[in-house]
């Protein structure tokens, strides 16, 4: 098969796809993306440069859409050259939000897309009505409208769209969700193992293993959205309670998602300014390597995942699938995956105390705390697993898709109808026997 891929940070979403198809044999696979350090033997990638930036002083609700644009045409370049040199695809696939794919059903209008619907913003819902702390003006409502402009424009070009999750499809206008099939990317069970056996030794010389009290905490970068906030208010309880826990928090300090703050400044240096940790028990060890990154979720104790009401990061999956018993927050779509009390632990977002009192909770009965652990692998084992669910179903749909069949994973249930839409979340909704007074 010949697979023309698309996404600005190769190789994205479609890591697993791309190995399993070099791994098969017998295809042709390229890749559009910006440059950078990930390599797949076997995947020929296409680095596409826009011609300028995006123009000086454009107004300012236009600016991503713009970017888009330029990112496009920067794409269209590189796929022109190669339908030139008679290279034609079977099937394209890419994801939707930064521009890669937007131009691409112009250059072969009879080849197929499947392109990667992750999120569709909506002004008074999920994320953007969620965190009282970072309220939204009016004026972003209005920016944040003209922001899905891209995922609009996507939605009519692709033949066929994929979300992870339930939930992230539901964001998408009902009349679109019908060609959205839901397929995670899957977790690698075989390698996410739990090891009761693993250390870790920090800077300073100290070893720490799966019976100490190690709390970890894992984001992209430490930011509101992924409730860096919470848990740093959190910390003085926590740390005064266990008077032998130490705190790892794994995570850049750039911004990912949301509000930047003013050139110089960071999350961590705002929150570390309003809660003073002791450095010898809060570690900050920024982006770290992958393997080292497993080996921690491998001693974690507790293991902290909030979020707003945005994409699910995978970190959380990864970390059940080691066997860490994860708080989560009570926010779509953590529920989607995590159960109070079945496979992990609920809180309330904007709650320090609950996250500290479900941490103490853990701490207190780390053997009674095993069936947790057990049955929140057996979560990504039975529903998540890459290879003997994900894959098979996502590799399904792309036949189904490369003959023009009406693919028939993934689909919404009963087939047709729309997907139950959840109520705006000013707040996140917990168990109410979890709610505590503030």
């Amino acid at each position: 098969m010949k697979i023309l891929f698309a996404h600005q940070n190769f190789p994205g979403q479609f890591k697993h796809l791309c190995r399993h198809f070099v791994g098969e044999g017998g295809h042709e696979l390229y890749f559009l993306t910006r440059d950078n350090q990930n390599r797949i033997p076997g995947v020929e990638r296409l680095v596409y440069d826009p011609q300028r930036e995006v123009t000086k002083g454009i107004h300012h609700y236009i600016g991503e859409y713009e970017k888009a644009i330029l990112y496009g045409q920067a794409c269209t370049r590189q796929v022109i050259a190669l339908k030139d040199r008679g290279w034609k695809p079977d099937i394209m696939i890419g994801h939707n939000g930064w521009g890669e794919t937007l131009f691409l059903k112009d250059i072969f209008p009879d080849v197929p897309l499947l392109s990667y619907f992750e999120f569709f913003y909506d002004s008074w819902k999920a994320d953007c009505a969620f965190d009282p702390e970072y309220p939204m003006s009016f004026d972003d409502r209005l920016r944040v409208r003209i922001k899905n402009s891209i995922n609009l424009t996507g939605l009519v070009a692709a033949d066929w769209g994929l979300s992870p999750t339930e939930w992230q499809r539901s964001r998408y206008p009902v009349e679109f969700q019908q060609k959205i099939s839901v397929i995670h990317e899957g977790v690698d069970t075989d390698e996410l193992t739990p090891d009761r056996s693993v250390t870790f030794t920090l800077p300073d010389g100290r070893t720490f293993g799966a019976h100490d009290e190690v709390i970890t905490y894992v984001s992209r970068n430490l930011e509101p959205y992924r409730g860096f906030h919470t848990v740093m208010r959190s910390l003085p309880e926590i740390l005064r309670r266990r008077p032998n826990a130490i705190v790892l928090m794994i995570g850049g300090d750039e911004v990912s998602y949301g509000r930047r703050l003013p050139e110089g400044e960071s999350y961590k240096k705002k929150y570390l300014a309003e809660v003073p940790v002791d450095p010898s028990r809060v570690f900050f060890l920024g982006k770290i390597p992958y393997d080292q990154f497993i080996g921690i979720l491998r001693v974690s104790a507790a293991h902290i995942y909030l979020t707003y009401p945005f994409v699910l990061s995978w970190s959380m999956l990864e970390a059940m699938s080691i066997g860490c018993c994860v708080i989560g927050s009570a926010t779509p779509p953590v529920m989607e995956v995590l159960k109070h009390d079945q496979n992990g632990i609920l809180v309330d977002f904007f709650s320090p105390s609950a996250v500290a009192d479900a941490v103490d909770r853990v701490l207190d009965h780390p053997t009674r705390m095993q069936h947790l652990r057990d049955a929140a692998r057996k979560t990504i084992v039975d529903s998540y697993d890459l290879k003997r669910i994900c894959l098979p179903r996502t590799l399904r749909l792309i036949e189904d898709i490369a003959k023009r069949q009406r693919p028939t994973v993934g689909l919404l249930k009963p087939a047709g109808a729309p997907a139950p839409m959840p109520a705006p979340a000013a707040r996140s909704r917990v168990p109410q026997n979890l709610r505590r007074k503030r």
